[in-house]
């Protein structure tokens, strides 16, 4: 069984906080961000995040289940088509939460959530490198890969020396071709 939340609901009743992150959880699938107080933003995050991992799965009742919470029907397809593939390779922490300067009026804690855009730092630096990490490359393929590394180099190299001659030979054939013709 989940511990409670500590402290008051968000809402007046259980129904109504339901609803309060549903829309919140509309609002940021939509837009990409959004501010909120710092305590829904907390209590949006997990279930933004399960939202994202059933639209990972993209099936036809995954997409029942969102639609149980995020009821605009535009937000869902965008989730599903958008948002789930982008985070495909994720395995989960898809939303960040920044801490801002407090509320004017009330000096309520303020914070942005928003959907991570950046790709996971490995990837990235795969990315960077052209290679990717030991731990990841199977031991066996070791020796294979790097013979077939060197193959297409040299094949790349030999084209290019055949290429000249080959655009040689092609241009006297036109030529013979044109003078047989007149």
């Amino acid at each position: 069984m989940p511990t409670p939340t500590k402290g008051p609901r968000l809402g007046g009743s259980p129904a109504h906080e339901r609803l309060i992150m549903a829309n919140l959880a509309t609002s940021l699938f939509e837009h990409g961000r959004i501010t909120t107080t710092e305590a829904k933003a907390k209590r949006l995050r997990p279930i933004a995040e399960r939202l994202i991992t059933k639209a990972k799965k993209g099936d036809l009742h995954n997409r029942r289940e969102v639609m149980k919470t995020i009821r605009d029907k535009d937000v869902v397809h965008k989730l599903f088509a958008e948002i789930g593939p982008h985070f495909a390779e994720r395995n989960g922490g898809y939303t960040r939460i920044i801490k801002t300067m407090p509320r004017k009026g009330d000096n309520a804690k303020m914070a942005v959530i928003a959907l991570v855009t950046e790709r996971l730092v490995t990837t990235e630096a795969e990315a960077a490198r052209g290679t990717k990490f030991a731990k990841d490359e199977p031991k066996t393929e070791e020796a294979p890969k790097a013979e077939a590394t060197e193959a297409p180099e040299a094949t790349e190299a030999t084209e290019a020396t055949e290429a000249p001659e080959a655009t040689e030979a092609k241009a006297e054939d036109t030529a013979a071709e044109k003078k047989d013709e007149s």
